[in-house]
């Protein structure tokens, strides 16, 4: 029989496991909490756990498919995080850029009247080029002016915030101040046959979309010359110039492809589970989207099946609510410690190497 190595001094398995002791640590301080405010941790992770499986063998996959609604913008905003954490920059700009192309999709589906294929079309497009442009600006502070793009970023979001409220309120009011009008039928992501076959879950193209975006990132970084240049800007400017790449445009377009990709989050996100757009609040999909990163280590691989342990997670909390006394608040606190150990996954490793190094010089082999 093979033997299984396994050596943590190896960087790839510290890498590996990282994530993996991230999440066990967030749910190991999960249950403690529980534990010592009187609850019954192991009944309350239990609602956790199946939450999202609820009703798979009676053949009810609303759970399912509601599991599915919530990890669809993780996957996005995890991807445009991803994207720019491997080409050097830290997008933290994603909340901002997906509220602008989700205005931008509901603008659209609200104002044009087209068949519905090419209101789909127009739509989703729309939403994508509006998350990229409203990336250029922080993108191109970093690479003419080396402005970080941490404090810009910031400063975008705050602006598309008080923007996409101005505009809806002038463009298109809703019924409520605190809401644009609903966007038209032909316009929505949703299709009577991905609802019926998750039994009325609101599911919906954005799933699709977003896997596809897994697959093209995928194979933008690994399988052609301009993800290579991308990265190799990421890992070193001097050296990529010196090479002869065009280290200004390559940071700009990095900026611009995370954009896209938060944008078309808004898209799955506004019109394809809302339906309009509520003004005064910044999407928490795109702050979540940088835990999903980390904890998938910036692979689309990764970032899809870390975006469906808190999507899944999150449907898995409004069932321990329903099932149980723990308190909603609670349940957050929970959700959001899992979250945190997610997001210092890269502190994790780092302890790792530390260990590895300790039994080394100790002469352990």
């Amino acid at each position: 029989m093979k033997k299984i190595n396994f050596n943590l001094s190896d960087d790839a398995v510290q890498k590996k496991l990282s994530p993996f002791a991230s999440v066990i640590l967030g749910f190991m301080v999960g249950f403690v909490v529980l534990f010592l405010l009187g609850y019954n941790p192991i009944e309350g992770f239990s609602y956790l756990f199946q939450g999202g499986f609820k009703g798979i063998l009676s053949g009810n996959f609303k759970q399912f498919g509601n599991g599915l609604l919530q990890m669809t913008p993780l996957i996005l905003t995890g991807l445009s995080v991803a994207f720019a954490f491997r080409t050097g920059l830290f997008n933290i700009g994603v909340p901002g850029q997906m509220l602008v192309g989700g205005f931008a999709a509901v603008y659209l589906g609200v104002t044009l009247d087209l068949p519905r294929i090419a209101h789909l079309v127009v739509v989703v497009i729309g939403a994508m080029i509006a998350g990229g442009v409203w990336a250029v600006v922080p993108g191109l502070l970093k690479a003419k002016f080396k402005i970080h793009e941490v404090v810009t970023s910031i400063m975008m979001n705050y602006i598309a915030l008080w923007g996409v409220q101005y505009a809806v309120k002038v463009l298109i009011p809703g019924k409520y101040s605190t809401e644009s009008a609903t966007i038209l039928e032909t316009a929505s992501l949703k299709t009577e046959w991905m609802t019926s076959f998750f039994s009325g879950s609101a599911v919906n193209l954005g799933l699709i979309l977003a896997i596809l975006a897994c697959f093209a990132i995928w194979f933008v970084l690994e399988k052609t010359t301009f993800g290579y240049e991308l990265k190799a800007v990421g890992y070193n400017q001097d050296a990529a110039h010196y090479a002869g790449m065009k280290v200004t445009r390559n940071i700009i377009l990095s900026m611009i492809i995370a954009g896209v990709l938060a944008g078309l989050a808004g898209a799955t996100f506004y019109v394809g589970y809302t339906n309009h757009i509520k003004v005064g609040v910044l999407p928490t999909q795109g702050y979540d989207g940088i835990a999903v990163a980390l904890l998938g280590l910036n692979t689309p691989i990764g970032v899809f099946l870390s975006a469906a342990l808190f999507g899944f997670m999150k449907v898995g909390g409004a069932f321990m609510q329903a099932m149980s006394n723990i308190p909603s608040e609670l349940i957050d606190i929970i959700i959001s410690t899992i979250i945190y150990f997610s997001a210092i996954s890269l502190l994790i490793q780092s302890f790792f190497k530390k260990v590895a190094s300790k039994k080394k010089d100790g002469g352990v082999k």
